[in-house]
């Protein structure tokens, strides 16, 4: 694909995927929270198994949840699956116009690109049958013991990842294999679930609740799944965690912070007090995150007449104003190295990509260890003096 037009579809589905996902996203919520807040009507009604009230926007809301005695179907009934389907259809687009067709520079690990790909796919593709499997198991009517599972071989997943895959891409390998199952539970459960519900009112007969449930628990899986994903969607601008020695191990970490805050959350919205272990785990997974500094690389400091070449060579084929690397119509992220006044500025961020190989992109322009070393050593001298001179 021409690297304009390629660079015009990756803006207008990241755009998509932002939109439709936040819409997702937030009826989620929403409808989690509703789950979790309704209470027994106070006036005692019958045939209405819960209702909530709410203010919003300078109006009062009331909204009730129905049980077996629906006695006919609305007008007007809403659904929401459209922002479940474009978000993850917008996300298989940026994978494949990012990842996919551009994968010597972003899936090139130590097995090459093509098979990079195909794990890529193939992960989308098990970790749904996987997830659904264990969903129809006996272990299913236990959630602590189903829970634990998944997120053992998501963890299992995201480390088989990086032995295949670049570390960023790995990370988003990983997010898109929750993608897909939360996705496939609405296309595959929760839809199908709801619909046997509506086909029995349109019929008249009392809706069978029952048929709902897989629906219901399944949603409920989505719910935990969001926080995880939706780090692993801002991640990329955080090299420290997925470019560490264990960054998957970083992922894991964090990602059980954001399930158990979730949690809190939930049970707050049902009214139970949640329990020690609960922001013990908290504090325990920002350890782990901490102890996942990378290795600093040491060296002896570095002067710009020694590192000037290496820039040239390795950096400013993509970080010029007019980049020579295929594929690149802009310098990433508006980042000019061209001269040491332009590296100086970015000296941080330079350490950084550097120092956790995430930089050059796919190590396309060869970059040795020695010269690693080498422009590390030159961009700490760089960041060590601005922090000594201060403001």
């Amino acid at each position: 694909m021409d690297a304009y037009l390629a660079d015009w579809a990756h803006l207008i589905l990241r755009w998509l995927h932002l939109i439709a996902g936040a819409a997702w996203i937030g009826a989620s919520f929403y409808f989690n929270w509703l789950n979790n807040h309704v209470r027994p009507p106070e006036d005692g009604r019958k045939g209405i198994e819960g209702e909530v009230w709410s203010v919003h926007g300078g109006a009062f809301y009331q909204a009730i949840k129905h049980g077996y005695t629906l006695p006919k179907l609305p007008g007007t009934l809403h659904w929401f699956y459209w922002e479940a389907y474009t978000t993850w259809l917008s996300g298989i687009g940026l994978l494949a116009v990012v990842y996919w067709l551009d994968a010597k520079a972003w899936m090139a690990g130590p097995y090459g690109p093509g098979p990079a790909v195909a794990v890529g796919i193939g992960g989308l593709v098990v970790g749904w049958i996987v997830y659904d499997l264990l969903c129809k198991s006996p272990l299913a009517p236990h959630p602590r013991a189903f829970g634990l599972t998944v997120y053992a071989l998501l963890v299992a997943a995201a480390f088989g990842l990086y032995q295949v895959l670049p570390a960023r891409a790995a990370y988003i390998h990983t997010g898109a294999i929750i993608g897909t199952i939360m996705a496939a539970n609405v296309f595959f459960v929760i839809i199908p679930s709801q619909r046997t519900m509506v086909d029995k009112v349109a019929r008249g007969e009392p809706p069978d609740l029952t048929a709902g449930k897989p629906g219901a628990v399944r949603s409920l899986h989505n719910n935990y799944f969001t926080l995880p994903v939706l780090f692993i969607m801002v991640s990329n601008h955080f090299p420290f965690t997925y470019g560490s020695d264990h960054g998957w191990l970083a992922l894991a970490a964090i990602g059980a912070v954001g399930v158990v805050i979730r949690h809190v959350f939930n049970l707050k919205g049902k009214g139970v007090a949640y329990t020690p272990w609960i922001p013990v785990a908290v504090v325990g997974g920002l350890v782990i995150i901490a102890a996942m500094a990378p290795k600093r690389i040491e060296g002896p400091a570095v002067g710009w007449s020694e590192v000037a070449p290496i820039v040239s060579a390795r950096c400013t084929p993509c970080h010029a104003t007019a980049p020579t690397m295929a594929g690149f119509t802009a310098p990433p992220k508006g980042y000019v190295l061209e001269t040491e006044a332009h590296a100086a500025v970015s000296a941080a961020l330079i350490r950084t990509q550097v120092e956790t190989q995430v930089m050059p992109l796919g190590n396309l322009t060869g970059m040795t260890p020695e010269e690693r070393a080498k422009l590390v050593a030159w961009a700490a001298g760089m960041s060590d003096s601005a922090v000594s001179k201060g403001p």
